[in-house]
């Protein structure tokens, strides 16, 4: 008996519907990319586990898929290697691994064509990556990332040309209902700052990000517990009440912290990051100052940013920020960078969910030709090669089937447009072209057919 097939857990098919859709997301996203003189690069599904360990801290190491070496890969192991348990064991029988991110694999590319590339240097990339993580909803083993990243410059301009691309995207798919939060880690560490909570800056962030999960109440009880006095709390509190415009939030947060110069810092660098978006002709009314967003603080050194829709429940759906320091593990120095990430997989929940795609069946075969015997097949091959040249999407039924079985593919698929090619049509040289949806049908010639078919593109 055969055996029945499976996927790997955490993995999925797209059959032609999904991916119509993810390619209409990605061809979007490429496009604004391109625009923005981004250049495509693709980096190998696998790279040598010396590049990947040590980049993810001991928790992302634990979700690193490994590839066994080729042949024999226990030839190398010994009795003493199998004692010492996975970690002296897994150096011998694995040298590979699949792709964590896209992060690590462009900071390995930078350095190794540092010489080539022309900096600041405009990336995109998208391309899947593998984790071994639990699958869940909304969590898979292997999924795709969307990156775009500008290297090799510390200016802010960059900041807002990544804000105005995030806009546009969303523009392209008629989707307006979002918000993009804006924060900064200098911002965050001024505040940690006049909170006396420098000491445990990291500590205090991630609390700080549980505001809107826990209330302020319990981040309260969990500061105090780290050792934020009641002093530090009463300022946060302050800080916590600020509202109304962002330029207004500025103001009144520069007062509180302003005793802290890297806290005046990042504020300086969130005005000129909105007065830049706002020169680029983007609106600044898109973006929230969100003080308590303190996402990436292991990586990012500047503006975080994140972008969540803001008419359904949904997660973000692109985020992205600055780091400092892409490429000082691989021992380039000094290589700053910004970048972005859309997250594909959401981006189409939404879109699905706000019923924002276009009609599919649009790229689907405008034509079917329906043939009734060898003769009709025939000339319905010059037919399609016509129908073809003239850039319309057109299909034959492969077989002399009955004619129900061919309008029955037809309907099934989606096609519009059937064409009936028998004896009698060939000897006129005047086709049958029936549209399925409401069954009208008239005779034609072939440039008659090509254009009424384009017409109907328009």
């Amino acid at each position: 008996m055969a055996q029945k097939p499976s996927l790997p857990k955490g993995t999925r098919d797209f059959g032609p519907e999904q991916m119509l859709k993810r390619n209409y997301i990605i061809d979007a996203i490429k496009e604004v990319f391109r625009k923005y003189g981004f250049m495509p690069l693709e980096t190998p599904a696998m790279e040598n586990l010396s590049v990947l360990t040590g980049k993810y801290g001991d928790e992302g190491d634990q979700l690193l898929f490994r590839i066994l070496n080729s042949g024999d890969f226990l030839s190398k192991v010994s009795d003493k290697d199998l004692e010492g348990g996975v970690k002296n064991l897994t150096p011998k029988i694995a040298e590979k691994g699949l792709k964590y991110d896209l992060t690590v694999p462009f900071a390995r590319y930078v350095v190794m064509n540092q010489h080539d590339v022309t900096f600041p240097f405009r990336r995109y990339q998208i391309q899947p990556v593998w984790r071994a993580d639990r699958p869940q909803k909304g969590r898979y083993r292997e999924f795709y990332q969307c990156d775009a990243d500008i290297v090799g410059t510390d200016s802010l301009v960059c900041e807002a040309e990544l804000l105005a691309m995030v806009q546009e995207v969303y523009k392209k798919f008629n989707f307006d209902a979002f918000s993009i939060s804006l924060s900064n880690r200098k911002i965050l560490e001024g505040i940690a700052e006049v909170c006396e909570a420098s000491d445990e800056f990291s500590r205090f962030c991630v609390i700080l990000d549980k505001l809107d999960k826990i209330g302020q109440e319990k981040v309260f009880t969990e500061l105090g517990g780290i050792g934020v006095s009641k002093t530090g709390l009463d300022k946060l509190e302050q800080i916590l009440t600020i509202e109304g415009d962002n330029n207004s939030k500025l103001t009144q947060l520069q007062e509180i912290i302003n005793s802290s110069e890297v806290g005046t810092l990042g504020i300086n660098e969130v005005n000129e990051t909105l007065n830049n978006l706002s020169l680029l002709g983007f609106l600044t009314d898109k973006v929230n100052i969100d003080f308590t967003l303190a996402r990436g603080l292991s990586y990012y050194t500047g503006m975080i940013y994140e972008v969540k829709p803001t008419s359904i429940q949904m997660g973000t759906i692109t985020a992205g920020g600055r780091y400092d320091n892409l490429t000082g593990v691989f021992g380039l120095q000094g290589i700053s960078g910004v970048g972005v990430s859309f997250g594909i997989d959401r981006i189409y929940d939404t879109l699905e969910e706000l019923n924002l795609f276009p009609n599919s069946k649009a790229n689907y075969s405008k034509v079917l030709l329906v043939t009734f015997d060898s003769d009709s097949q025939k000339h319905g091959l010059k037919l399609l090669g016509e129908l073809r040249s003239a850039g319309i999407a057109a299909e034959m039924y492969p077989e002399t089937a009955k004619m129900k079985k061919q309008m029955g593919y037809a309907d099934k698929k989606g096609i519009p447009y059937v064409l009936l090619i028998g004896s009698e049509e060939i000897a006129q040289q005047q086709y049958t072209l029936k549209y399925m949806e409401t069954g009208n049908q008239a005779m034609f010639s072939l440039d008659e057919v090509i254009s009424n078919l384009l017409e109907e593109e328009e």
